[in-house]
């Protein structure tokens, strides 16, 4: 199952197969067919899918750019629907069998169009596992962090359930990376601890399936006698269609939960530390503008964040969009969660830092970055700002956080790295 979704054979293969079953279902047949009826059908779909390219993303709130294959190969869907009906009197049975064929391998087509411009699923046992809900490698329970031997050379991956006592945040079950050297000895070190956030349409898992967060993890481990920091998946939005921008508004109290719900479990069940300077957030895509965010409005809570491909500050669309959806019509709750805006206004910061990070094709996100690190430092913030190759993919955050992980242990005061 580990066959590529972003390139390789796979996507190739699945085009040719959607193009081929469509090209057979439409068929030459007479010459009625191929005058009218046939053009007919392909007009329509064309027409359609031009109304769902020009309407669709506005009515759904969708901001970012939509790959044109992906509604090329929804042109194809409708066509095969508009075949099988212009074309089912006379049509052969196996015609007919072949149009709804050809429309679902054109809707996977579609789909993986989509999945190819984000990244989401880099292979085809990476979708099948989260679709599925199957465990992660190296997932245990908390009941058996005890079966563990303490010569471990890979880090676990514990499913927890936070309590929402602080915030009534309806969220999804969370994931906490333990480091190989959590599992040594009775007195643990009191390892520092990153929050890791996915983007708009996530889920918890996102980091480990397409981030490859736990392996660059274990990777640093082990070059560092098994030490890194501690990293908790946490659930941002409660669910896969909802954007909170890790604010608290009509989507639930999203920002209550990383901020009063998830820290002092973790230290009270893993034993991490609980100084403000051990405790950073980092996060792709709205992830990354939810990491900026929450440190620089809650410095007591996080002192170091990893902005990777996020934006200037939490929004949808616009800014007029933003308040009424976000913060339910309150101008005063977006200024106070706009993080240009709380830099503005803020005493200097004294022991923060941040890492900004984008693709080289990201151009929106590397301004912000360059806007957001220069008012961050004159409020005292120390931060690095630098561009990685790509575009917005869930693969460039994976190269952004394994290039910014090891200044993050420092910063973090991890064991065994220098500031």
């Amino acid at each position: 199952m580990n066959v590529s979704l972003l390139d390789g054979w796979f996507p190739w293969a699945l085009q040719l197969a959607a193009a081929a079953v469509f090209l057979l279902a439409l068929g030459w047949r007479d010459r009625r067919w191929r005058l009218r009826r046939a053009p007919i059908a392909l007009a329509v779909a064309a027409l359609v899918t031009a109304v769902g390219a020009a309407t669709v993303p506005a009515l759904a709130g969708i901001n970012d750019p939509i790959p044109s294959a992906l509604w090329l190969w929804i042109g194809v869907t409708i066509a095969a629907f508009t075949v099988l009906g212009l074309g089912w009197r006379g049509a052969r049975w196996w015609r007919r069998l072949l149009a709804p064929v050809a429309a679902l391998l054109s809707l996977v087509a579609a789909a993986n169009a989509l999945n190819i411009s984000t990244g989401y699923y880099p292979t085809l046992d990476d979708a099948i596992g989260e679709l599925s809900g199957a465990p992660l490698p190296d997932q245990i329970t908390l009941a058996q962090l005890g079966t563990i031997h303490g010569r471990t050379t890979t880090g676990r991956i514990v499913q927890v359930d936070i309590p929402d006592t602080a915030s009534g945040f309806a969220h999804r079950q969370e994931l906490v990376y333990l480091p190989p050297a959590w599992f040594r000895s009775v007195h643990r070190p009191k390892l520092p601890v990153l929050e890791m956030i996915g983007a708009e349409f996530a889920a918890p898992d996102n980091w480990i399936r397409a981030g490859d967060a736990v392996k660059t993890a274990d990777a640093y481990a082990a070059k560092h006698h098994g030490f890194a920091p501690v990293l908790v998946f946490a659930d941002a939005t409660g669910g896969f269609k909802v954007d909170t921008e890790c604010v608290d508004g009509p989507h639930g109290n999203a920002e209550d939960h990383l901020v009063k719900d998830i820290p002092p479990y973790i230290e009270k069940t893993f034993g991490t530390a609980t100084d403000p300077h051990k405790w950073g957030v980092a996060g792709w895509s709205m992830g990354g503008t939810c990491a900026i965010d929450l440190t620089v409005e809650h410095p007591g809570v996080f002192t170091h964040f990893g902005d990777f491909s996020g934006d200037h500050g939490p929004y949808i669309g616009d800014q007029e969009s933003t308040i009424q959806q976000l913060y339910g019509g309150n101008a005063a709750a977006w200024a106070a969660h706009d993080p240009a805006t709380v830099l503005a206004h803020h005493a200097k910061y004294k022991g923060v830092s941040g890492w900004f990070e984008d693709g080289d094709q990201e151009h929106s996100q590397i301004r912000a970055a360059q806007e957001l690190s220069a008012a961050a430092r004159k409020d005292g913030i120390r931060t690095v700002v630098t561009t990685g190759s790509g575009s917005h993919t869930w693969q460039t955050g994976a190269a952004s956080f394994a290039q910014a992980l090891p200044w993050l242990s420092q910063q973090l005061g991890l064991q065994g790295t220098h500031p």
